[in-house]
Order: structure tokens, then C-alpha cells, then sequence
């Protein structure tokens, strides 16, 4: 079978085969996790450079989607600089001559970036970047009366530490990251209501939005979360014993999400193949339809099926919750990449073509959010003992074809070999 009819297929030959081989590709990749192992605090996050200089290869084939954003300290533009980083040259200046930063798109879709670094905001006015750029200071504000409040929780020493590591000042999309808070605190009650505290926070900040004429303009982005409500807005995972379920509070641009992006990364693609964008030159996340049947549709009427490229989404946050109600046990599916898989799956399956999807297991990291991927086989088949849903949601329609149950350093290899192929032509 085709690696779009598979399950989990531990098949990685066939995986880089596909990628090595097949002109008309196009790659969308999540990055925390994917090629970086996930950890508390982003400043100490890593990239392999063996993994940078392979992404040339796939010029015009790849493209980054991430939440997270290309500049600023956290950036990961700053971990590929830190990667080179020799006394002896300018990493920054030898990474745009040679062209290795990631290019596509980050802050859910708001943020475009070649791989030479030329950065941009497409749809995203002045106004509301000054609005985000006093958030940091707001989260800093908030956290400091929180533990206020707790005066015997942690030291001044250690509050300096949790939040250094957990205000992130990025240009677009401003979040608290509460991981570091939720290894010092080692309290799940207490943790909660630190959540609870942030939560509030991006409520108060969002009418404060709406007093500015800015009402339109913003969302919440919580990860990992439990999908939507039936109000649109995404559900907060509140803590249990042993997860730390939310850890991301990200206040974000209206329309800056992932599955938005494939369609702005499609948009580009086409253009490349026939000089013309069949959405619009100015087309951008912010003004995509916002649901995957609308974006669907949209793919559908306005997209050569003739030029449709092989979509491989590859991304490693997809959860399932089950929780019990009054009327019996509901599943709240989620996860900061569930959407844009399911997108890729969904344009795969109406155009016949052989697009498909990737997990790479990122439980292995620091963070305690993640069920690992654990498969068995039968009938010379993979099947999940446990994986990234709840073993009890047999109903979720998103299939992920291909896994990497070992993480990114096993997906990482397989990317760079795929690229020495594709090289060797």
C-alpha cells in the first residue's frame, strides 16, 4: 500500500523514498518537536545543522508552519545562528549568505520568512502590532501578583528564573509558557490556578482589545488543548496528576492558524509552478475562510487538480480527551496540529492523490504533556498499544499515516536522507 493508505507506518524507506523522488512536493512542517526535541524553557532549545543544511535540497518543496516565531531570542532563527556559531565567523551573517534559514510561515501563519531571512507580516497592521508588543509586560505584571499572593511558593531567585523562561516577547504572537512553573511548583492544585490566573489574563486582554477598536483583531491560542466549544474559541486542558495539559497561553492575530497557513503555502507553490497565485496576490492566512470544509471548498474551485503537489503535513501535537458528561463519554480531540493535518488530509483525498500525514513522537522530551507512541504489530500491520489520542476514540477522523515513535533525531535522519537522494538527482 501507498503511504496515504497506511496507519502509523513504520515504513521509513518508503517515506524517504517518496520524499527523494516525487518533483511535485510540497512539505509542511511543524518545528517544536518535530526537529527539535521539546524542553521547558525555549532559550535552551537546539537544532542539528546536519538537519539545516538538508532543507536546500528541498528548495520550493518545504516550508515551515509553526505557532512559534522566526525572530527574536526565542526565535528559531537564533537557534540555527546559535548552531553555527564559531569564534571565528558571523553565524547570523553566514547563515543568510548561505541561505539557511527555515523558510514558510510562523506566528500560526502571520509570518513570512524566505530562507535568505527576509521577513514579513502580510495582512497585519502597524495597530495591532503595538498592541501586541505591550502583552509581555502585562503576563510579567500579572505573574509577579499571582506569587504575591503565594509569598511562601518559591523564592525571589526562582520566580526571577520561571519567569525569564516563561514570558516570550515574540513580535506577533506574545505567549506565557508555563512549563518551568509546572516543574518548580510540583503542586497540581496550585498549578491550576495559575492557569486559571493566565486564562483571565487573555479574557481581560482581549476586552481591552475590544476598547482599542481592536476587537476583530485577536484570539487565544491554547496548547495543548481540547479542540473548540461551540462557540469557536479553543478549551483549555486543565491539569492532572500527571500532565500538565495547557502550558502555552498564545495571544495571537485573528486567522493566524496552521491550517489557514497551507492554504497561503499553497497559494505560493502554485505561483511558483505557473507565475500567477490562483487565491490572489495578496492573499494571506488572515483572509482564508475559517473552516476546513469553507478552506476546502475554496482549495477545491480555485486549485488546478492537474498541478495539486504531494502535501506531506508533518507535525507531533494531536490529542484526544475523553470526558465524562451527563450524557455519557464525549471525546475532545485537539492539539496545535491536529487541523492542518486534518486539511492536508482532507485535500489528498478530494484531489486522489497520494498527500499524507506524520507523527513524530515528542513525548520523549521535557514536557509532560505528551502520551507516547507505543505500537505493536499484528498481522505484520502497526497497531497502537498507546499513541498521542485516547486509546478509548475509536471515531477520530484524522489518520496519521506515517510515525516516528523514536522522535525527531529518528524523523531528522530520515529528512536527511531523503535530501541526499533528492541531491543525487
Amino acid at each position: 500500500m501507498s503511504l496515504h493508505q497506511q496507519t502509523y507506518s513504520l515504513d521509513h524507506d518508503a517515506f524517504v523514498a517518496q520524499l527523494a523522488e516525487t518533483a511535485n512536493l510540497l512539505i509542511v512542517q511543524d518545528l517544536d518537536g518535530v526537529c527539535m526535541k521539546l524542553v521547558k524553557d525555549p532559550l535552551n532549545r537546539n537544532i542539528s545543522t546536519g538537519y539545516v543544511k538538508a532543507v536546500p535540497a528541498f528548495e520550493g518543496n518545504f516550508f515551515v508552519l509553526t505557532n512559534g516565531e522566526h525572530i527574536g531570542p526565542r526565535g528559531i532563527n537564533s537557534i540555527i545562528e546559535r548552531a553555527f556559531e564559531t569564534k571565528a565567523t558571523d553565524s547570523a551573517e553566514t547563515v543568510a549568505q548561505q541561505g539557511l534559514y527555515l523558510p514558510g510561515l510562523a506566528a500560526g501563519g502571520v509570518q513570512w520568512q524566505n530562507r535568505y531571512g527576509k521577513l514579513s507580516h502580510p495582512g497585519v497592521s502597524d495597530s495591532e502590532l503595538a498592541f501586541l508588543a505591550q502583552v509581555p509586560d502585562r503576563v510579567e505584571h500579572r505573574l509577579r501578583q499571582f506569587f504575591a499572593e503565594q509569598p511562601s511558593t518559591v523564592s525571589e531567585e526562582i520566580l526571577e528564573t520561571c519567569i525569564r523562561a516563561s514570558v516570550l516577547d515574540n513580535v506577533a504572537s506574545p505567549t506565557v509558557n508555563l512549563n518551568t512553573f509546572y516543574e518548580t511548583l510540583n503542586d497540581p492544585e496550585l498549578y491550576i490556578q495559575l492557569q486559571q490566573a493566565v486564562q483571565a489574563l487573555m479574557d481581560e486582554l482581549m476586552m481591552t482589545a475590544k476598547r482599542q477598536g481592536l476587537g476583530d483583531s485577536f484570539f487565544v491560542h491554547y496548547a495543548p488543548n481540547l479542540g473548540r466549544n461551540e462557540n469557536g474559541q479553543e478549551v483549555v486542558w486543565w491539569a492532572g496528576e500527571t500532565t500538565s495539559g495547557t502550558t502555552d497561553f498564545q495571544f495571537m492575530l485573528r486567522g493566524a492558524i496552521k491550517e489557514a497557513g497551507v492554504l497561503a503555502l499553497l497559494n505560493h507553490y502554485y505561483c511558483q509552478r505557473i507565475g500567477s497565485y490562483p487565491l490572489g496576490e495578496d492573499f494571506n492566512a488572515r483572509q482564508a475562510p475559517k473552516t476546513i470544509e469553507e478552506m476546502l471548498a475554496l482549495v477545491e474551485q480555485k486549485l488546478d487538480p492537474a498541478l495539486m503537489p504531494t502535501l506531506v503535513g508533518v507535525g507531533d501535537t494531536v490529542t484526544s480527551q475523553a470526558i465524562e458528561t451527563a450524557d455519557g463519554v464525549v471525546f475532545k480531540r485537539g492539539g496545535s496540529d491536529r487541523n492542518f493535518l486534518q486539511l492536508i488530509q482532507a485535500i489528498g483525498q478530494s484531489f486522489d492523490n497520494e498527500s499524507f500525514t506524520v507523527y513524530v513522537d515528542s513525548s520523549g522530551g521535557e514536557l509532560k504533556n505528551r502520551r507516547p507512541l507505543i505500537l505493536t504489530t499484528e498481522n505484520g500491520r502497526p497497531k497502537v498499544s498507546e499513541g498521542p489520542g485516547d486509546p478509548q476514540d475509536t471515531e477520530d477522523s484524522l489518520t496519521l499515516n506515517v510515525a516516528f515513535p523514536a522522535g525527531h533525531v529518528q524523523y531528522c535522519q530520515a529528512f536527511q536522507a531523503a535530501a541526499k537522494l533528492r541531491i543525487a538527482g
